[in-house]
């Protein structure tokens, strides 16, 4: 594995490892479009694609037991030659919803590359459905692959389109805000809600949306609040659509940083800054006691834990864990700092790719060593099984973030799991029949 891990100080940010064959591990934690969809309330998703493709997301709703909120037609390659493509698309709609016991008020309709490639008239076939349907709203979705590494991610898109149905008729409520973007619900113990209910903010997510009509609720908030990056994209087209403000308070591990969103809000809320001073301390303490615990036990992270994988390890190797390696195969922009940092001051931090053809070995030739694993992917990687189920930061924030990440820590240290068993459930926090 020397050859394809190299230590910081010899990393480049603007591209750690050069692209080729790809590996995928088999740590199935993270979401996709279809899980990302299902957050919708009332939903149902419609895929028109080659068979091929639509064994994979069938199977996603079969495991999370929402089969009841999934269709699916079927592209034949005659489809490509006899100008029929958005004849399927507008027929194999109309023939789901028909035979549905009930009309969903809104139904997401997914197209994939290949329809694309071929230059498919999409928003013809949605004003077509539209026009069949006008009680039922359309939102164009796509499962393209191809465009993972150009543009809009697939996840950024599905993101996106998620609040495609918000409107707003009238005034914008100057006391809501709207939290975009995270697959889970904000965990609401934490310092900040507990400050924006103490002013008489409310806050809303589409995790907590229980009905379609709660969920159109959104579009009255006057801001959007995002903390994740892939959030982004959609929280901007709402600001331009909707005019609905938009501040990215990025989820981040450092004291200071945390504070500095926190004043962020205060002003756009126009409201006097909170005083996190207990929070704080509360989770300078719960890190003590997780160190006491682990000690010096070598410590690895990857990017499916958290957006922010290096601001975690500079405030755990700050705070005197081992921290000794990171599987990413790239930083967000807003990581250079902490890039640098750790270039400067933890020059041998080890980095490894996850998607190198070689990673499929670094499983079996892992070294033995007591190891605590942050992710699903470093656990598989280093085949360790003192590990922090994370992903995607499980809607953790702020001071009682870092309170509950420690929390976490100290528990996996001292319980091992099936690494099999706990990384093969598509979709950490959905339902799964596994």
């Amino acid at each position: 594995m020397e050859q394809i891990t190299i230590p910081i100080k010899e990393a480049s940010f603007s591209q750690l490892f050069p692209g080729g064959l790809e590996f995928n591990a088999p740590a199935r934690g993270m979401w996709n479009i279809v899980h990302t969809g299902m957050l919708l309330p009332e939903a149902h998703q419609i895929f028109i694609c080659a068979r091929g493709c639509l064994r994979g997301v069938i199977l996603t709703a079969a495991e999370m037991n929402a089969m009841e909120r999934m269709s699916w037609v079927g592209i034949e390659e005659n489809d490509f030659f006899d100008s029929s493509m958005e004849e399927n698309v507008i027929e194999g709609v109309t023939d789901v919803l028909n035979k549905l016991p009930y009309k969903p008020p809104v139904v997401l309709v997914f197209v994939s590359c290949i329809q694309l490639f071929a230059g498919i008239d999409f928003p013809e076939c949605l004003r077509e459905l539209s026009r069949r349907f006008p009680d039922t709203v359309f939102v164009d979705c796509y499962m393209n692959p191809t465009m993972r590494k150009s543009g809009l991610t697939p996840d950024q898109l599905m993101r996106r389109q998620l609040f495609a149905p918000l409107k707003n008729s009238g005034e914008f409520e100057k006391n809501a805000i709207n939290l975009l973007g995270s697959d889970f619900a904000a965990d609401r113990n934490g310092e900040l809600f507990s400050w924006l209910d103490e002013n008489g903010i409310l806050c809303r997510e589409i995790t907590r949306c229980s009905s379609y009509r709660e969920y159109l609720e959104m579009g009255k908030s006057f801001l959007n609040m995002t903390w994740i990056p892939q959030a982004v994209a959609a929280a901007e087209e709402l600001e331009n659509r909707l005019g609905q403000k938009h501040l990215h308070l990025p989820v981040c591990y450092g004291e200071d940083e945390i504070e500095n969103n926190y004043k962020r809000l205060a002003e756009v809320l126009a409201l006097p800054a909170g005083d996190f001073s207990k929070e704080r301390q509360k989770a300078e303490n719960a890190l003590a006691d997780a160190l006491k615990i682990i000690g010096d036990t070598p410590i690895a992270i990857d990017y499916t834990a958290t957006p922010r994988v290096l601001s975690l390890a500079r405030r755990l190797l700050e705070s005197g864990f081992n921290v000794t390696q990171i599987f990413a195969d790239l930083f967000i922009p807003g990581d250079q700092k902490e890039f640098e940092f750790l270039q400067k001051n933890f020059p041998s931090l080890k980095i490894s790719p996850t998607l190198h053809v070689n990673m499929r070995f670094a499983n079996e030739n892992a070294p033995k060593e007591k190891m605590l694993c942050i992710g699903q992917k470093a656990a598989f990687f280093t085949g360790s099984v003192n590990f922090v189920d994370l992903v995607w930061g499980r809607g953790f924030y702020g001071h009682s973030g870092v309170s509950a990440i420690a929390e976490l820590m100290g528990e996996a240290f001292r319980t091992p799991k099936d690494i099999k068993k706990v990384i093969s459930h598509k979709g950490w926090g959905c339902e799964s029949c596994l």
